[in-house]
């Protein structure tokens, strides 16, 4: 059943505050340390699905409770690549330090590559750099929705590839590649997805997409090979809507600050500004359902 997102059970009887016009609200008086009762669960999944991104500030959480506060939203999954907390599989670390700069700096879906990705992600900041290292947002129900009309009616059928590999070739040894493309074989997903809870319509390509997977075969490209690096300049525009300023938030970061959002309407943009500063991250990842 669809869930309209303004409507009663979408309220927050919480303390709120809107981080920008198009996505993000501040959420506080809950001790997140603490477990949740089933009410408080329920008022911050609809919290979720009106704004995208909730933030909390001031949350001292351990690998545990982070753990713990994730799991009321649903299983967790464990990354193939990443480095994972030694006591935790489902808490990978991310974030750079003095010799190695993060390298999360690009728009993206979190495990968009799967044949289920992400419902949604939990970051939670150990350690900030001085300055910068800030996380942007952006709304991609809102990309969507602003796009031309016959921009839009050429997506209806699209479907886009999205793929591990490319990504991670350089962390993962050749004798690996193999069994981890065993393991996840490219995606097929369909250019705009259905929010399966909300009914919005989003744009869901990113720098996971590698190409559209039928372009030819679709709309008024029905059999003309010959347009196919019409193919490329699509996909390249659409990508592209993730950068407007007019769809996202940004985030700085403290210690013990903890970012929840929607991987299905959302995308994200870790700043590398803070190199050789260390900025260290943990995030939690709750398995999602096929995009339709």
């Amino acid at each position: 059943m669809m869930q309209d997102v303004d409507s009663p059970i979408a309220a927050s009887r919480l303390d709120t505050k809107i981080m920008s016009p198009a996505i993000g609200v501040e959420v506080a008086g809950l001790d997140l340390t603490q477990p949740l009762e089933d009410s408080q669960v329920q008022e911050l999944r609809s919290l979720l699905l009106k704004h995208q991104l909730l933030v909390f500030r001031d949350q001292a959480l351990s690998s545990a409770q982070h753990i713990a506060f994730a799991r009321r939203f649903g299983e967790l999954e464990v990354h193939p690549v990443f480095p994972h907390d030694p006591d935790y599989p489902e808490l990978v670390l991310l974030g750079g330090d003095s010799t190695q700069p993060g390298r999360e700096n690009l728009y993206h879906s979190d495990v968009s590559w799967r044949a289920e990705p992400s419902m949604g992600s939990i970051l939670r900041c150990i350690e900030c750099p001085p300055a910068g290292g800030d996380t942007i947002w952006c709304n991609m129900v809102l990309a969507y929705e602003n796009l031309p009309h016959h921009i839009k009616d050429v997506l209806h059928e699209l479907e886009a590839v999205h793929d591990l590999l490319p990504g991670f070739i350089d962390r993962i040894s050749e004798e690996e590649r193999a069994a981890i493309r065993e393991r996840f074989p490219a995606q097929t997903h369909p250019v705009v997805r259905t929010h399966p809870e909300t009914g919005q319509r989003i744009l869901y390509v990113s720098s996971w997409t590698t190409h559209l997977a039928n372009y030819i075969e679709t709309g008024f490209f029905r059999g003309m090979p010959e347009l196919q690096s019409g193919a490329h300049w699509l996909l390249q525009y659409l990508v592209d809507q993730a950068r407007h300023p007019e769809y996202q938030v940004r985030l700085k970061w403290q210690p013990h600050t903890l970012a929840f959002w929607d991987n299905r309407s959302t995308q994200h943009y870790a700043v590398q500004d803070y190199f050789p500063s260390p900025r260290k991250m943990a995030r939690a990842t709750i398995i999602g359902d096929r995009p339709y």
